[in-house]
């Protein structure tokens, strides 16, 4: 298992008690797998990514277990190391796309410049080393003309071109992680489905293991293994993602799919919702995180949280309804 992640939980300071962002998450990656980590915004997904890279501001509690499993060795946990080491470890071994590239790209540096950086950082090399494979990862993301377009500042690129180059400066250094936080997020559909072909190109090129962080169950339906549904801080549901689509146990995934138009949609008919939002971490109901929003509530869920329990072969959900069916 290359990843595995324990009772992660992150809190933030706040009046009069500490805010919950993340509870009590269990997730494994096998090598060579991507996970999707689905769910609405202010569901936790991205803090969850940010703990695992241990980029969270210093005033946040993590507690729980990361046990990643580096090289041949024994897996260590991430949040027990010291900054020294996991800087050694951030950009190397576990790599990022971040959400929004033209505010993670350096405004004022050339971007091969910026993926050459990504190479010093980690490795011994000369400074025409470290340009000669910034080239070569450019090249690695299908960007046409890499040396001519190297030398670009990032407001010179295409939304879908700053995209490329930041997965470039993820994937230079041959990361065996890679975490891709809505890398197709304000993309047009093309642009999106050719991001989508890349990142299947470059998994299977280098045997990346992802973590896919997406809010687009039509775009996790493409790329994942598995399947991790995030609610309120909470996973939901995890399982394969034949379960989770043909499947779906939790009544807030299937809410989620019957929200989504196909083909078969009725045009007349106005779209499916769910009723209500994610409610706000200072607000949350005492049992089920989902109960105010839920067609299916018991009096159960009122109560107490409902534990993650297998309703099938490596399928979890956090129901009553569905453990009890």
């Amino acid at each position: 298992m290359l990843l595995e992640v324990n009772n992660l939980s992150v809190q933030f300071p706040a009046a009069p008690k500490p805010l919950v962002a993340v509870r009590e998450v269990t997730f494994s990656i096998p090598r060579g797998e991507v996970l999707g980590l689905v769910g609405e915004s202010g569901s936790g997904k991205s803090v969850t990514s940010l703990a695992i890279m241990r980029l969270l501001p210093p005033q946040s509690i993590i507690t729980g277990e990361i046990q990643f499993a580096d090289g041949g060795g024994a897996p260590q946990n991430l949040l027990s190391l010291d900054p020294e080491h996991i800087r050694s470890l951030r950009g190397s071994k576990i790599s990022m796309i971040f959400q929004e590239p033209m505010a993670a790209l350096n405004p004022v540096m050339r971007v091969g410049e910026q993926v050459a950086e990504a190479v010093r950082a980690h490795n011994d090399v000369s400074k025409k080393e470290s340009w000669n494979r910034a080239i070569e990862a450019l090249q690695d993301v299908a960007i046409p003309d890499p040396e001519r377009r190297a030398r670009d500042y990032p407001h010179q690129l295409s939304g879908g071109m700053r995209q490329r180059v930041m997965i470039a400066i993820a994937i230079v250094n041959r990361p065996a992680l890679l975490i891709a936080d809505e890398p197709t997020t304000a993309l047009d559909v093309t642009i999106q489905a050719q991001i989508l072909d890349l990142l299947a190109g470059l998994r299977q090129k280098f045997g990346l293991t992802m973590l896919f962080i997406s809010h687009d169950l039509a775009v996790v339906s493409k790329v994942a293994d598995r399947v991790a549904v995030m609610y309120a801080g909470s996973l939901v549901e995890l399982g394969t993602r034949g379960e989770i689509f043909r499947s779906p146990a939790h009544p807030y995934t299937r809410g989620l799919l019957k929200a989504v138009p196909t083909l078969k949609t009725e045009r007349s008919q106005p779209l499916r919702t769910i009723e209500g939002s994610v409610p706000a971490l200072e607000a949350l109901p005492a049992g089920c995180f989902f109960e105010p929003r839920c067609e299916l509530r018991i009096p159960q869920c009122v109560t107490a949280l409902p534990p993650l329990v297998e309703v099938g072969p490596g399928h979890w959900a956090r129901c009553p309804v569905a453990n009890s069916a």
